[in-house]
């Protein structure tokens, strides 16, 4: 599985950071989401799944390879 954010969506509200932090994080400049590792194994794909969920924007999705 892979997560990809769409930037033109995101509205900075650090949701998917405070759900996963190994996964994400905001740019400095602008408070966007940062994905850190997009390739989701089998160990991190309930956290990524979980940020998906609750961000508020939907400017994540989580699809398959």
């Amino acid at each position: 599985m892979r997560v990809i954010a769409d930037l033109d969506r995101c509205v900075g509200a650090g949701q998917c950071v405070l759900t996963a932090p190994a996964r994400f994080d905001q740019d400095d400049e602008d408070g966007r989401v940062l994905v850190l590792a997009a390739e989701v194994d089998q160990d991190g794909v309930a956290a990524v799944r979980e940020a998906v969920s609750v961000c508020p924007s939907q400017a994540l999705s989580l699809v398959e390879r």
